[in-house]
C-alpha cells in the first residue's frame, strides 16, 4: 500500500496541481512563487527538505507556526550582542504580567518543560537545597493531583512531564468522569499541586470546570498549575484563580520555541529558582526571551478581528469547494475548547471517494509539497482544515491538491483502503526509522 500511495501521489503532482507540475527547470521551484513560497523553498531545498503546507494547526511536529516579523526582527537584533540575563528575564516578567493579568511572568524553554518546573516549584519553594536535591523528593510534599481525563499524550506522555521533577502523579476519577468528591478525597498533607489541562486532547466531558477544580483545591490550600500551552485567551485562566498558567510562545502568539510561565509573583520565583537545579536543561537563550517579549507587544496589538475574518474566507472557500465532492461532507466546527477559530471537518465515505479518511492524510502528507492535515481522530473517517497558518496564497493550493487527491482516488483502478493497523504499525516504524 505505501508504494501504490506513492504512485498516486507522483500522479497527483504530475497531472492534477499546475502549481506544482510547472516548476522552472532544475530548480523545483514554480514559476511565479510569491515571496513567502519562495522563501521556503529555498530553505527547505538547500537542507534538502520538501516544503510543508501546514493545515494541521499550531503543532510543534511542524514547527508550531509562522513566527510573527516583529520577533524575528528581535530575535535577530539580540543574537550578536550580550545582556545581563537576569535583568532579561525581569523585563520579560513585566511583560508577561500585563499581557496575562499575572503578578509575575517567567519564560523556560517550553509548556511541558513549564509543567516540570511549576510542580518541582511547588514542592521546593525557594529552597535551594531542595531545589538541588530534586528529583529525589523523600523530605518533600510530592503528591500531584490530576484528572485521569486530562492525563493526554502531546507528543509524549503529559505525566511524565510531572515526574521528570520527581513528584508523584495521583490520577483522580475515571477517564470520563471526574467528581467534586474524588477531587476533594485525592488532596492531604502531602499534596504539593494540582494540574489541570487545556487542550483538544483532553476528554471533553465529565471532566469538573476550572472554577470548581480551583476552588476545592484552594480551601485544601493547594496550588493549580494550569497547562493552557495552545489556548488563545491569555487573561482567562489567571481570572478564574490559577496559580500558574503556562503557554507555549510558538503557537497561536507567533513567537520562538519557548514556555511562558505566569501566575503569583512567589510561586513564579521558585520557578526561575530551578534554573539552579533540573530547570538548568530547560533553560531559554537570550533569543527566545527577546522574542517572546516581542511576540506578546505584537500580539496586544494585532488586529484579531482582520485575523478572524481572512480565516472565515478561507474557510468559506474550502467548504464551497468540497462541499458538492463525492464521497465528502464538508461541515465548518468550532474550536473544542473553544478559542476563537473555526475549522473545516471533511467527513471521507470510502464507498463513495473509493478512498479512507486516512488514507486521503497520508496521500496529502506524501505529496512535494507535502500538505499536511489534523487527523488525530481520523479513525473516525475525518479530519480537519486548520486556516491559521497559511501563507497568501496557499489556501488555493489546498483546494487543488486535495482535489487532485480525490480526483486521482477516483481513477485507481482499486479502491484506496489501508486497515487502520496496518497504518498503526506503519507510523510506529517510522518513529523507529
Amino acid at each position: 500500500m505505501k508504494s501504490t500511495l506513492s504512485t498516486i501521489a507522483a500522479f497527483v503532482i504530475v497531472a492534477y496541481c499546475p502549481l506544482i507540475r510547472d516548476r522552472q527547470p532544475g530548480t523545483g521551484r514554480p514559476l511565479i512563487p510569491s515571496k513567502n513560497t519562495m522563501n521556503q523553498s529555498d530553505i527547505n531545498s538547500r537542507l534538502g527538505l520538501h516544503p510543508v503546507i501546514n493545515v494541521a494547526g499550531t503543532m510543534t511536529y511542524l514547527g508550531s507556526s509562522i513566527v510573527v516579523p516583529e520577533a524575528v526582527e528581535a530575535i535577530s537584533a539580540m543574537l550578536p550582542h550580550f545582556v545581563d540575563m537576569s535583568a532579561l528575564h525581569r523585563r520579560a516578567s513585566e511583560t508577561i504580567a500585563r499581557a496575562c493579568g499575572a503578578e509575575a511572568g517567567f519564560v523556560t524553554a517550553s509548556c511541558a518543560a513549564g509543567i516540570s518546573l511549576s510542580v518541582a516549584a511547588a514542592m521546593t519553594g525557594d529552597n535551594l537545597a531542595a531545589i538541588e536535591r530534586l528529583p529525589d523528593t523523600s523530605l518533600l510534599k510530592n503528591r500531584v493531583v490530576i484528572q485521569a481525563g486530562h492525563m493526554v499524550h502531546y507528543g509524549a506522555p503529559l505525566e511524565q512531564a510531572i515526574r521528570l521533577s520527581g513528584a508523584v502523579v495521583v490520577p483522580v476519577g475515571q477517564a470520563t468522569q471526574c467528581l467534586r468528591h474524588q477531587l476533594e478525597a485525592s488532596l492531604g498533607n502531602t499534596t504539593a499541586a494540582a494540574v489541570y489541562v487545556v487542550s483538544h486532547h483532553t476528554v471533553q466531558f465529565g471532566q469538573l470546570p476550572l472554577d470548581e477544580f480551583v476552588a476545592v483545591c484552594h480551601a485544601q490550600g493547594v496550588p493549580v498549575i494550569v497547562d493552557a500551552a495552545s489556548e488563545y485567551d491569555l487573561r482567562r485562566f489567571i481570572a478564574t484563580g490559577a496559580d500558574v498558567v503556562l503557554y507555549s510562545a510558538h503557537k497561536f502568539l507567533g513567537g520562538p520555541t519557548a514556555g511562558i510561565v505566569a501566575g503569583k509573583s512567589q510561586l513564579v520565583r521558585s520557578i526561575r529558582l530551578q534554573n539552579r537545579g533540573i530547570g538548568r536543561g530547560m533553560k531559554v537563550g537570550k533569543e527566545s526571551i527577546v522574542g517572546t517579549i516581542a511576540a506578546l507587544d505584537a500580539w496586544e496589538k494585532r488586529d484579531h478581528a482582520a485575523v478572524r475574518a481572512r480565516e472565515n474566507r478561507i474557510l468559506g472557500l474550502w467548504h464551497r469547494a468540497f462541499a458538492q465532492c463525492a464521497g465528502v461532507q464538508a461541515a465548518i466546527v468550532p474550536d473544542p475548547t473553544s478559542n476563537p477559530l473555526d475549522r473545516l471537518k471533511l467527513i471521507i465515505d470510502p464507498s463513495l471517494a473509493r478512498i479512507t479518511a486516512w488514507d486521503l492524510a497520508d496521500l496529502l502528507a506524501a505529496g512535494n509539497p507535502s500538505l499536511v492535515v489534523r487527523d488525530h481522530e481520523v479513525e473516525h473517517g475525518f479530519f480537519l482544515l486548520d486556516p491559521c497558518n497559511l501563507h497568501d496564497g496557499q489556501e488555493q493550493t489546498v483546494v487543488e491538491l486535495i482535489s487532485a487527491a480525490l480526483e486521482a482516488a477516483r481513477l485507481s483502478p482499486e479502491p484506496i483502503i489501508t486497515g487502520l493497523d496496518t497504518r498503526r504499525a506503519n507510523r510506529a516504524r517510522a518513529v523507529l526509522a
